[in-house]
């Protein structure tokens, strides 16, 4: 594939080289240079240009973008390649006249296009010369041609360096993610500046220009009122300003009115003009009775409006998709206005947000994927007609990813249906626009969003931002001539309004909160705004008569990770009402539980949501309401971190509302590859999950776990105690002055300083060495059985507490006792059993077995376990087990992954571990016995020696037979548990 393609590059660019005169020649047009040349090098790459497999617009690899128009007169770029309907790249095209190496004019054209795209990465071409721009670089009208140019070839260079052309920008390397590697080797250069970044710091300006100008010029605006003006005046000029790249709007409108005088009198009218066009809540002045009487000062809106064009505008908002947008104002909506005093406006951050660390706005893939997997299966195989009676919900709806997703779907969905059964008889849903390529009518498109889309939120900003994108996707793919046609026509207005379809309030909480002796924070008006009572079954302001038909048929979303303890105590009361209400639960598990109740019979269920529920105390409430429906999948995404800037391990869970439970589908995912999902999958018997326990491994995984129970016995039984270590004070201080000569001289070096190790330093069998080791003081000693005179160390006594009356005296203690040994400071009054021996230490978050047998008396803290066990057993006999591949297998399959590969080894796991006991009687036995003790001593021993050479093969020489001992370690233990070949491999992993 890849030579042949080279070979048509080196045709064209032969041919070019024999003509290249003529094609210099003013006369030679970028049509003739695109049909002869451009378009055959990118089918060369693989991309169907022209379209030849027949493919819908919407299903179209390469788009020629031609037709949309920027600053009234300049062209968008020519071509917008795809995968799967996803932008990739853009390639403008230029007669070879243009010198594309100097001429400024193209690159920031293309640059403003791609960065306002969310693009990393287009092409300026004429065949002669292509350069390729990092197009993340904030474009700005004074940048010189070559800024964000990163690569640069003459059609002569094209054979040369065809691997470096083919390997990223052919329509092979973009499905294998070349293209998306490629982009992310380049970024992160100085200027850097996505689109979304820089339109959020924009808005946010305008928020509060506009909050302290309002503040300033009408005293008599509430808090409450003024953010919602705010928002209504910013969410007025951004829809008109896109609708005017879009060419629904006369370009420069807005401008025209910023540079007038008495400017907001202005906007006002215009406002009231798109009202009787669009008719939609955007431009609602029946009940918007508080911004037609703001003062406003003109220079504050001329700010505002003059920065959204060019020159001063690097955006292009024909191509800024309401997902880019939505992910904008969802960080917009994590700061609200307050007022001072004085009646001052200031913007601050929401304190849930600030507690959070920050708003995370949902990639586009997960919210594609659970679509898919959702409302997908929904519609799958329905007519339109069956579709409008399927209700769609997001219950904490935010920006309204969830809700553009589903709409997105339905509206791609609805497309294909008509276009496949007879286009021509649905004149009233599509509309021909070219041969072979159709439109949703926008009379369709208002049919679809009513019928299928609801929201709620408890945020009322965060209502009308959702409101605005779905209007905005309403709009997609129209024209001014298509809107005025249907003003003319005397339709009702163009835009639907969502009133009824996107409300305000709290999904959590009824009306019967106020039932509860809560009465009195009926006239608390800040509680009952924080509060914000939702009635479902209320016909007019919830969704009675979508609960009278029994609930919605899909619930989807990405609920608020909050966690209990945040709101007020009747807040918390409330919530007790919940089955899932259980310990230190989040907001989201509430959610599930409220989200399943809203569901009719065989309705979906997905959010993406944390995972530690699966594991977590506080999950068994939960899990005790999911089991009563049918899990159809959980996908885990382990550590693969997919919030930018969170820290969080996300699951994907999907149900279906059924009293039929069976075996689901557990994915753990191991990549995002070109916004793919790629995990790998095993069967999981639901009847086999309680509510306290979710071993989430396949049936052969669960047999086998099973077998090695069977006839074995619990570690816990086999111990006197299985223990976690010191738990330290926060008091931690660097010596270099320690009476050492003191201690010695009283002979209280034992009494007084001992070694003591981290989980990490604790690996299998290792030899652990002296500088690992961390000091830590005793201030005096009982015996662990009988207690002793304490009067025996007085001075040991007067010593220590002097060194902690210093400390507390001392703030910058951390510079006075500078470093030589560390020290963990406590004072303990009793002798700590981490410090008998003999015993097993293992840590308590790892990523394999590491357990390690102490002779003696080491200390270690909380990070490790120490295994004490009853007299008569050997320890390294059950230090061989434990360091075996079928006790690794098991602790992996009943202990929750934490990250990176990591699990969590604790008490109540490690019990659980099942040991084969020894019949001495009987001699096979015995000898297996027997024979595992001296391979494990043998295994401490070439341990002790691999630390102690000196010479680099002598450690290689080891550390290949300890691989060997190793795996007699394994075998051994695989007969003691008569695992068959079958079964071995399955604990292999194979």
């Amino acid at each position: 594939m890849k030579e042949q393609a080279k070979q048509d590059v080196k045709k064209l660019v032969e041919r070019f080289r024999y003509n290249i005169d003529v094609y210099k020649k003013s006369a030679y047009n970028e049509t003739q240079v695109r049909r002869e040349f451009i378009d055959p090098f990118f089918e060369a790459l693989g991309w169907d240009v022209s379209n030849k497999q027949g493919y819908a617009e919407q299903y179209k690899v390469v788009v020629h973008e031609d037709t949309i128009k920027v600053g009234g007169s300049t062209r968008a770029p020519d071509y917008s390649f795809r995968i799967g309907g996803q932008r990739k790249f853009f390639v403008e095209a230029k007669k070879p006249a243009v010198n594309i190496k100097e001429d400024v004019s193209p690159s920031y054209q293309l640059r403003r296009y791609a960065w306002s795209a969310k693009l990393p990465l287009s092409i300026v071409t004429d065949f002669e010369e292509l350069s390729v721009f990092d197009c993340r670089l904030k474009p700005s009208p004074n940048d010189k041609a070559g800024v964000g140019r990163i690569a640069y070839y003459t059609f002569e260079e094209y054979l040369d360096k065809f691997d470096a052309i083919y390997d990223v920008f052919s329509k092979d390397a973009v499905l294998k993610g070349s293209f998306d590697r490629y982009a992310q080797s380049t970024k992160g250069k100085k200027g850097t500046a996505e689109v979304d970044s820089e339109f959020l710091k924009e808005i946010e300006s305008w928020r509060e220009l506009l909050a302290k100008n309002i503040a300033l010029r009408n005293p008599d605006v509430s808090i409450y009122e003024l953010n919602y003006a705010v928002q209504k005046i910013i969410d007025r000029i951004i829809f008109l300003r896109i609708c005017e790249d879009r060419a629904i709007e006369p370009y420069g409108q807005l401008q025209t009115k910023a540079e007038s005088g008495d400017v907001y009198t202005h906007l006002l009218n215009h406002f009231k003009l798109a009202e009787s066009k669009y008719d939609s809540g955007i431009f609602d002045f029946d009940t918007d009775r508080i911004t037609p009487g703001l003062s406003i000062d003109d220079r504050v809106l001329k700010t505002i409006v003059q920065s959204l064009y060019y020159p001063k505008s690097p955006y292009e908002f024909s191509v800024l998709g309401v997902e880019i947008l939505g992910n904008v104002y969802e960080q917009f909506l994590g700061k609200v206005i307050r007022l001072t005093a004085g009646h001052q406006a200031k913007v601050e951050t929401k304190p849930e947000v600030k507690k959070a660390g920050g708003v995370y706005y949902t990639p586009q893939y997960i919210v594609d994927y659970i679509v898919r997997n959702t409302v997908g299966k929904l519609v799958e195989g329905k007519t339109p007609d069956a579709i409008a009676e399927i209700k769609i919900l997001d219950p904490a709806c935010g920006s309204g990813s969830f809700l553009i997703g589903a709409y997105t779907y339905l509206l791609r969905y609805h497309l294909d249906w008509y276009t496949n059964n007879k286009p021509k008889r649905y004149k009233e849903a599509i509309v021909q626009v070219r041969e072979n390529e159709w439109y949703l009518t926008t009379a369709e498109k208002k049919r679809i969003l009513l019928n299928n889309v609801f929201g709620v939120d408890i945020d009322p900003q965060a209502v009308e931002v959702t409101k605005l994108s779905l209007l905005l996707k309403v709009l997609e793919h129209e024209s001014r001539e298509s809107i005025d046609q249907q003003v003319k026509l005397g339709l009702e207005g163009v835009l639907p309004n969502l009133a009824g379809n996107v409300k305000c309030g709290n999904s959590l909480i009824g009306p019967d909160f106020y039932d509860a002796g809560q009465q009195e924070t009926l006239f608390d008006e800040a509680e009952m705004r924080r509060v914000n009572v939702f009635d479902w079954d209320d016909d007019v302001k919830g969704f009675g008569r979508i609960m009278k038909r029994g609930g919605f048929d899909c619930v989807i979303g990405n609920p608020p990770y909050i966690a209990f303890q945040e709101g007020s105590k009747a807040i918390k009361d409330y919530y007790k009402r919940y089955r899932s209400a259980i310990g230190k639960y989040d907001q989201y598990i509430l959610f599930i539980e409220k989200s399943l109740s809203l569901l009719r019979l065989s309705g979906f269920f997905s959010f993406i949501i944390p995972n530690k529920f699966i594991h977590s105390d506080y999950g068994k409430g939960i899990k005790g309401v999911i089991l009563e429906h049918q899990i159809i999948e959980i996908v885990d995404f382990n550590d693969i971190q997919i919030f930018t800037g969170a820290t969080n391990y996300p699951c994907i869970l999907l149900i279906r509302k059924s009293t039929s439970p069976n075996a689901f589908e557990y994915k753990t995912v191991s990549n995002i590859h070109v916004s793919e999902i790629l995990s790998k999958s095993i069967l999981v018997d639901q009847n086999a999950l309680s509510n306290s326990t979710w071993l989430l491994i396949d049936r052969k995984e669960v047999a086998l776990l099973e077998k090695l129970k069977n006839d074995k016995t619990a570690l816990g039984s086999l111990s006197l105690t299985i223990t976690q270590g010191l738990r330290t004070g926060e008091l931690k201080v660097f010596f270099n002055n320690i009476d050492f000569e003191f201690i010695k001289k009283n002979n209280l070096e034992r009494e007084l300083i001992r070694s003591v190790f981290h989980g990490k330093n604790v690996k299998r069998y290792a030899h652990l060495l002296d500088k690992q080791r961390d000091l830590i003081l005793f201030p005096y000693i009982r015996d662990f059985k009988t207690p002793v005179d304490i009067d025996k160390f007085p001075n040991a006594l007067d010593y220590l507490r002097q060194y902690k009356n210093e400390l507390k005296e001392r703030k910058d203690s951390g510079k006075i006792f500078k470093n030589t040994n560390k020290i963990w400071f406590e004072y303990w009054d009793s002798k700590p059993i981490c410090f008998e021996s003999p015993k097993i230490i293992f840590p308590d978050i790892s990523n394999r077995n590491n357990f390690y047998l102490d002779l003696d008396g080491i200390g270690y803290l909380n990070t490790c376990y120490g295994i004490f066990l009853r007299d008569g057993l050997n320890y390294q006999y059950i230090l061989g087990i434990l360091n075996s591949r079928v006790i690794e297998f098991f602790i992996k399959k009943i202990s929750p992954f934490v990250r990176g590969g990591f699990y969590r080894y604790k008490t109540r796991y490690i019990e659980q571990l099942p040991i084969p006991t020894i019949d001495f009687s009987n001699s096979a036995e015995k000898a297996q016995h027997d024979k595992l003790v001296a391979l494990v001593d043998n295994m401490l021993e070439l341990q002790k020696k691999y630390h102690d050479a000196r010479m680099e093969r002598d450690k290689e020489l080891y550390e290949r037979q300890m691989k060997i001992v190793d795996a007699q370690v394994d075998r051994l233990v695989y007969d003691l548990y008569g695992l068959a070949e079958e079964e071995v491999k399955v604990v292999e992993g194979e």
